[in-house]
């Protein structure tokens, strides 16, 4: 099977500006990959190519095996952009009437009362647009995108506006969208987030990926700490496989112990070290 969205060697050009300079990455169905880095690293254009708005000047990019901006690319593709309106008078069921009538999908009443209730919203399905909360306009976006039920997904900046309760739901909903093997790709700044969700991320800096790989693989270790009753010990070069004979010296030593933690960097260090002083 076709991942749900692929990138081989893609370029992008804009006159003397190279947005992308190579880019490969892959999203496999029913996995959720955080595409990250700072503005002008090349995201939203590498997002444009996927949906076949702009062409690459090099490469290509393919959604569940079709060429991007293809017929069928587009029909496997949902997407709900970063600065998304939708009329302001028009309930939640009309937004996803509308849409539904855009893609051609077949699914009727039955899809928009199963995509309302998906994302949270089945109680407010007459609920004018302009009457909603950001968090509830933003689930109302993410299940616009979801209309046809495409396989694959790309979500730019979901949580951004949203409260911790908000981006709270929304994770929840992404680990749904994953249970129903639908490949997303998170375009997100907020980095606690994608650790948090994302099986993978892929780290963008002036068109080039500079990491890739799941959130614990990127990080390293920085030691073991343990609380005695005599204060925090530092162990700086210990790692994990190491914890149960350092626990058993400082016992040994007559020392009580009222935990253990093993040190590792954040994401977010190893997003600020990839991306060097590229952090516009």
């Amino acid at each position: 099977m076709a991942p749900a969205l692929r990138a081989e060697d893609v370029a992008k050009r804009y006159g003397r500006v190279q947005a992308l300079a190579g880019v490969s990455l892959e999203v496999q169905r029913g996995e959720l990959v955080g595409l990250l880095g700072p503005n002008g690293a090349g995201k939203s254009t590498l997002v444009k190519i996927a949906c076949g708005l702009i062409r690459p000047s090099r490469g290509r990019a393919q959604i569940c095996g079709a060429p991007a901006g293809s017929s069928a690319a587009r029909a496997a593709l949902g997407y709900l952009a970063e600065l998304f309106r939708f009329p302001g008078w028009y309930s939640a069921d009309e937004v996803l009437r509308l849409h539904q009538r855009l893609v051609a999908s077949p699914g009727g009443e039955h899809e928009r009362h199963e995509l309302l209730e998906l994302v949270g919203l089945a109680d407010a399905r007459r609920v004018r647009v302009d009457a909603m909360s950001k968090g509830m306009q933003q689930r109302l976006g993410i299940a616009q995108a979801l209309v046809g039920s495409p396989p694959a997904l790309l979500l730019d900046e979901p949580t951004s506006a949203l409260d911790p309760a908000g981006r709270r739901t929304v994770r929840a909903l992404l680990e749904e969208l994953r249970a129903r093997e639908i490949g997303v790709l998170l375009n997100s700044h907020l980095l606690s987030e994608v650790e948090l969700v994302c099986d993978r991320v892929v780290i963008l800096s002036r068109g080039h990926v500079v990491a890739a790989g799941r959130p614990e693989d990127l990080s390293r270790p920085r030691g073991v700490e343990i609380e005695t009753d005599e204060g925090v010990r530092l162990f700086a070069e210990a790692g994990r496989d190491e914890v149960p004979g350092l626990v058993a010296a400082v016992v040994g030593e007559g020392r009580r112990i009222y935990g253990v933690r093993v040190l590792a960097t954040t994401l977010e260090e190893e997003y600020l070290e990839a991306v060097g002083g590229d952090t516009a």
